[in-house]
């Protein structure tokens, strides 16, 4: 159930629009998606509906239609189409149609036979045997081989090469096939987590050195043409293993960075589906279209580096979380859709989730004060808050908590950077002071805590502690699961505990579409699956 607007949040976003407008003249690129830009207030709080507005019943169609051509929104370039290669969440969205494991993933977050039919795991937990799916192909006519299943799974493990191409096959010590439908993994030490790599891509032997130019996989949809800038092509692979689908014969990808652009482009038509469209648009347009809803496991955080000052103080990163409310940035920033978060997980993890902390850290402005005194920094101190400039949602949240910052003496301004720079200085160079981004959801716990781990080649955060380190490794070899558990959740209160980062929300995932195009997936990692989408009649 939506809540109603208080006064503090009319506020809030009355100084919202007035930064939104500063950036604008100032950086540019401040209209590009994905976000939810606040609506424009009025001179009073505006009533608003105590609960979402009734769909309309759907008209009973013949079933699902073969056939069609649409087009999907994407708010930026892939950073690579090699499938080993990607690290962008934004690409894997897109290829994940293209491209396809010896397992993939469910709805519910578990995992399905894909290229393989079969597996068996040792009890020792060291041993994966897979059985190939007889027949599977490639969309170059070529039938996979255990050949190909072992150059994929070497290549990402960088057996034979300097350094793994995905850092979670460094585990595996050996990739054998015994016989022609048959690959057995040996890991150099248990994983509990393993599985869950492997829909990672199988890829053609053949095709090496031109995955870049030309990726070729085994899913529904086989890649056709990618424009910089304006699209990725892909087409219905008549040859798919699953002989029901795909239904469409075609989805482009149209490459969109101005948000309001790509709105007035799937409200004229031009647009057939648009992910993560924000709540403001669906209520305008809640009459002609459908909007599909679910957890996006997604965390939003904003991030600080625990290697510059002040930041490796425990007590500025508590008075900075102290100081942010978050309740107030999920109201004025998604209209209320989102969830609050404590750590960097999210319930859609259910079963690992440790419920409480997203409430340790409820606003106190004077708590804040006294810990930044306590410090050295009575007067507040300046930083900076770096923000890629392509997701409007995070520069929105950048400008509320600039707002909420100021009350407890931290001068904070917001630096707008190209993704490609985010990604190059920030992510990989660990260059900033503080940033805010959003971790995509993953098929197990450790995919997303490991990221803390003082080794962790990507911890950009730069922390660092000892027994937190000592649980991951402790988890990651755990068969237990009740152990398991309880070993996330105290990882979890660590992160807590130590102010890591000021966790901030899992926003509401929702999907824009024509209601005659119905057969939507959605998936607790970031993907949207075109292969059941289809028509109706």
């Amino acid at each position: 159930m939506r809540k109603r607007r208080n006064k503090k949040t009319v506020v809030i976003l009355s100084i919202l629009l007035s930064l939104m407008l500063v950036l604008t003249a100032c950086g540019g690129g401040n209209d590009t998606p994905p976000a939810e830009e606040p609506e424009e207030p009025a001179e009073e709080p505006a009533e608003e509906p105590s609960e979402e507005p009734e769909e309309e019943p759907e008209e009973e169609s013949t079933g699902p239609v073969y056939g069609g051509e649409v087009n999907v929104y994407s708010p930026q370039d892939p950073d690579f189409l090699d499938p080993h290669k990607y690290v962008a969440s934004g690409t894997e969205e897109i290829m994940l149609n293209v491209v396809e494991g010896l397992v993939k993933a469910t709805p519910d977050g578990d995992v399905i036979p894909a290229v393989a039919e079969d597996y068996e795991i040792s009890e020792d937990g060291l041993t994966y045997t897979f059985d190939l799916r007889d027949g599977i192909k490639f969309h170059n006519g070529e039938e996979v081989t255990v050949e190909d299943v072992k150059y994929s799974i070497e290549r990402m493990a960088g057996i034979g090469a300097e350094e793994p191409l995905k850092v979670d096959f460094a585990v595996v010590e050996k990739v054998e096939t015994p016989d022609e439908d048959t690959v057995v993994i040996t890991l150099k030490n248990r994983d509990a987590a393993f599985l869950t790599y492997l829909y990672n891509a199988i890829i053609p032997k053949s095709n090496d050195g031109n995955h870049n130019d030309n990726p070729i996989g085994t899913g529904p949809f086989k890649f056709v043409e990618y424009l910089p800038e304006q699209r990725v092509v892909l087409e219905k692979f008549e040859d798919y293993w699953n002989e029901e689908t795909p239904y469409l014969d075609k989805v482009t990808f149209s490459i969109m960075p101005d948000r309001e652009a790509a709105v007035l482009a799937f409200r004229s038509g031009q647009l057939d589906i648009y992910p993560r469209i924000d709540h403001i648009h669906i209520e305008e347009l809640s009459e002609e279209f459908r909007f599909p809803t679910g957890l996006e496991n997604m965390v939003q955080l904003m991030g600080m580096n625990h290697e510059r000052e002040p930041f490796n103080d425990l007590k500025v990163r508590q008075a900075i979380n102290y100081a942010v409310d978050v309740d107030e940035i999920i109201e004025a920033v998604a209209y209320g859709y989102g969830v609050k978060l404590g750590s960097n997980f999210s319930p859609a993890m259910e079963v690992y989730y440790e419920e409480g902390l997203e409430d340790v850290y409820n606003q106190d402005i004077e708590k804040a004060k006294d810990l930044l005194a306590e410090a050295g920094y009575p007067d507040g101190f300046s930083t900076t808050v770096s923000v890629p400039s392509n997701y409007a949602f995070h520069v929105d949240t950048a400008q509320v908590i600039v707002s909420q910052l100021a009350e407890a003496g931290i001068d904070v301004e917001i630096e707008l950077v190209e993704w490609g720079v985010w990604l190059e200085r920030i992510y990989a160079g660990r260059d900033y002071d503080m940033t805010i981004i959003a971790f995509t959801g993953k098929l197990d716990p450790h995919k997303v805590l490991y990221r803390y781990q003082t080794d962790y080649q990507r911890n950009f955060f730069n922390y660092s502690n000892e027994n937190y380190d000592q649980i991951i490794d402790d988890a990651i070899v755990e068969t237990n699961q009740d152990t398991r558990i309880e070993l996330y959740k105290e990882a979890q209160r660590i992160l807590n505990e130590d102010a890591v980062a000021v966790y901030i929300m899992d926003r509401e995932f929702n999907i824009g579409m024509p209601k005659n195009i119905q057969g939507e997936r959605i998936y607790p990692i970031y993907f949207i699956d075109m292969e059941y989408m289809h028509f109706v009649e």
